[in-house]
């Protein structure tokens, strides 16, 4: 066996990423929306093997999508909220059942009457205070668009959201801005 010209003893992964490399992006990119979605299904790995599932499914048979599509449609409601910047009453609802999952509850600034002309950043903001009070964190996404997007973890899995979050090219930051 022959090594490489310039060979490191220390470096033992230097050629493993290399443009040779045979790689399954493909795989790659599933193992991290596997990860993502136990995230933010913390307990509850019967939803993340569905939302998987689906995942999957859209993967196959639209392939060339972005992934960030497929996997927000996969969550949509049930582990991750996507609403308009003009629908706080859809982001109050969509963040009350997804809270739900844990038996928690977001007490909101709003009441009823005043909750239709309140801004989604600042109820973004009340339900990230409400739910690190349980060590939960809310999460947001940037959509490229007026819609806002994101998820919600255990506070003891921030740096791992991060981490995944970004492999998978999302860009995020929690709901305290």
């Amino acid at each position: 066996m022959s090594l490489p010209d310039e060979y490191d003893p220390d470096d033992n992964f230097a050629h493993a990423f290399g443009a040779d490399a045979d790689i399954d992006e493909e795989a790659a990119l599933e193992a991290l929306v596997w990860q993502l979605l136990l995230l933010i299904n913390p307990g509850d790995e019967d939803a993340a093997l569905q939302q998987f599932a689906a995942f999957r499914e859209a993967l196959a048979e639209r392939g060339d999508a972005d992934a960030q599509d497929l996997l927000r449609e996969a969550i949509d409601w049930k582990s991750g909220f996507f609403v308009h910047e003009d629908d706080p009453r859809a982001l109050v609802e969509s963040l009350d059942e997804l809270s739900s999952r844990w038996n928690l509850r977001i007490v909101w600034d709003e009441d009823e009457e005043t909750l239709d002309r309140a801004e989604v950043p600042a109820l973004l903001h009340t339900a990230y205070d409400r739910l690190r009070e349980y060590h939960y964190t809310l999460w947001t996404w940037e959509t490229g668009t007026d819609h806002h997007a994101g998820w919600i973890t255990r506070q003891q899995d921030d740096e791992a959201l991060r981490l995944v979050a970004g492999a998978l090219g999302f860009h995020v930051r929690t709901g305290a801005g």
